[in-house]
């Protein structure tokens, strides 16, 4: 494992302060913050945040809170302000962060590979009922969200996930986020190597642990031994992807440097194939990398895929087989293609023990407590008691007979909880949007949800696989450049000149091993109100132009302008 740099000794004097201050890298000898993010993790690890949390804040109200604390540190255990009611999309950029935060909180609970019991997803909508006025929304990286958490409910909501071997730790923050799993893993009849004992031995290792609590920037994970690609680890800072040696064995091809936001950059592969026991080791040495030669000057450039682009994957290859693991990695094979259209598991299938799983869907990812304490009842039921969260904003109930199949289908539609649900209801996946965040601009989970019915009822004939991702602001927690229709949320002006919330359209975007992002069409801009009447009229399109199995990113890749506005 990759060690922890020494105490930062005392700033030289500078003879040339800007080439002194580089890009603030640790193995560089640039330990003087050069940010307020830098400085305020210098003063106090935020892990320590959790004390005060408990003995001073819980108990004297939101107002006794340091501002590092609540824009910052309080980050580290899953803790965001989130935005006070009634602020337009047009102010989010202008106003102050203590003008935009409401005294309430989103708390993330970290589901790392996505992996349930019935007892903890039914503490989850316990939780959601009793402290977050019943929300609580699935997201894209396997984590449940709830909102409107007031600081004094706090430590009781970690005594009661806790007791049921969840935590909200390292949620959020300059940190190592979730790890995202195969929602699959271990159960999947055509699975080249199941993940979970790596990712329970980097949770073991990694997470809450100082030496890697003070990182540039988030770090993302994912890990899949599943031959259909299920963990989106092109746009992960670190991936671990299931292939086949073809002297060793099953393994993983291990990619880094992934992700979006507003400088988007796909993963690059290493060429290395990692052994499941050595996937812990090459974690430490590429987190270890990001820690210490990650830039901290900049907060816009703090992402180790700016890092990874800068060096090249040669180079960063040789210095995590030279500096940090002290040996040289197997050179190895790419994934294969993957079979399918979908990646998200959604339906019935058979597991390799001759028993079935059941995939489904809400809308955007919108549930509720009520909602949860119910699926928890119902797979319960008709399962072992084991569930799992997906990277799609889906779920899925694991360890289901045969006989129990049609009763537990039936169950969950009765709750909307689709398990063949429509092409658009499948393929839509929205962020929180301006209703919590104080990123945002524009409403999302509500517009989406209102699509996928507007969309089934224009066009309920249409059958092939689409992604429309809805995006609140330019950050990208909803995947928009790699949709095959990307909405990313800003204000336009409609037909009579007046500002209105609206979207710019990615079109042609995806992920797998032909991934790329989509392409911006000039001057396509479209309100919230046109956002149905377009989505119908590029699918039309679509339908009549296509070439035969062609998927829509091709097309949409190859049209002309004029058929995609």
């Amino acid at each position: 494992m990759a060690t922890s740099p020494d105490t930062p000794p005392a700033a030289a004097p500078r003879r040339k302060p800007s080439r002194h201050r580089g890009e603030g890298q640790w193995a560089k000898g640039h330990f003087t913050p050069l940010n307020g993010n830098e400085q305020f993790k210098k003063d106090d690890d935020g892990l320590n945040v959790r004390t005060r949390i408990e003995t001073i804040y819980s108990q004297r109200g939101f107002d006794s809170i340091d501002p590092n604390d609540l824009r910052g540190r309080m980050r580290w255990w899953g803790l965001y302000t989130q935005r006070k009611p009634g602020i337009d999309g047009g102010k989010t950029a202008v106003l102050e962060p203590e003008e935009l935060d409401d005294e309430y909180f989103m708390l993330r609970v970290r589901i790392d590979g996505g992996r349930l019991t019935t007892e903890q997803l039914r503490v989850i909508g316990e939780i959601s009922q009793e402290f977050a006025r019943g929300t609580a929304d699935l997201t894209d990286r396997q984590n449940i969200q709830y909102h409107w958490i007031r600081i004094e409910d706090v430590p009781e909501i970690w005594r009661r996930l806790e007791g049921v071997g969840l935590s909200t730790t390292e949620a959020c923050g300059d940190t190592p986020r979730v790890i995202l799993g195969s929602p699959v893993a271990g159960i999947a009849e055509n699975e080249i190597i199941d993940g979970s004992a790596a990712i329970d031995e980097i949770q073991r290792r990694f997470i809450g642990n100082p030496d890697f609590s003070n990182l540039p920037r988030k770090f993302k994970t994912a890990i899949s031994g599943s031959p259909q690609l299920d963990v989106a680890h092109e746009i992960n800072d670190i991936a671990f992807v299931g292939v086949h040696h073809p002297e060793h064995g099953p393994g993983f091809d291990l990619w880094v440097g992934g992700g979006l936001s507003t400088n988007p950059k796909l993963g690059v592969r290493l060429g290395a194939w990692v052994p499941l026991d050595e996937v812990p080791d090459v974690y430490g040495g590429v987190i270890g990398i990001f820690r210490d030669y990650g830039y901290r000057r900049l907060r816009t450039r703090a992402r180790l895929k700016f890092l990874v682009a800068d060096w090249g994957p040669e180079k960063f290859r040789q210095i995590l087989e030279d500096e940090y693991l002290q040996r040289k990695l197997t050179d190895g094979p790419p994934p294969e293609q993957p079979t399918g259209t979908w990646r998200d598991h959604l339906g019935v299938h058979r597991q390799r023990d001759g028993r079935f799983y059941v995939g489904f869907a809400p809308r955007v990812g919108r549930v509720d407590g009520t909602t949860l304490t119910k699926i928890a009842e119902v797979a319960d039921a008709h399962g072992s008691g084991r569930l799992r969260t997906t990277a799609e904003q889906k779920m899925i109930v694991l360890d289901v007979t045969e006989d129990q199949v049609e009763s537990l289908v039936s169950a969950l539609e009765a709750l909307d909880l689709r398990v063949t649900p429509s092409p658009f209801r499948r393929g839509t996946m929205a962020c929180t949007g301006i209703e919590f965040c104080k990123l945002a601009i524009v409403e999302t989970k509500a517009r989406g949800a209102s699509l996928i019915d507007e969309l089934e009822r224009r066009i309920p004939e249409f059958d092939q696989p689409i992604t429309i991702n809805i995006n609140g602001c330019p950050n990208a927690c909803a995947r928009i450049q790699v949709a095959d229709i990307g909405l990313k949320g800003q204000l336009v002006l409609d037909d009579e000149g007046n500002q209105v919330e609206g979207y710019q359209v990615h079109l042609g975007g995806a992920l797998g091993l032909e991934a790329g992002f989509g392409r911006k069409v000039r001057g396509l801009k479209v309100t919230a109100t046109e956002l149905p009447d377009y989505i119908e009229r590029v699918i039309k399109r679509f339908e009549v132009q296509r070439a035969d199995g062609e998927r829509f990113a091709t097309w949409a890749a190859r049209a002309d302008e004029e058929a995609l506005k």
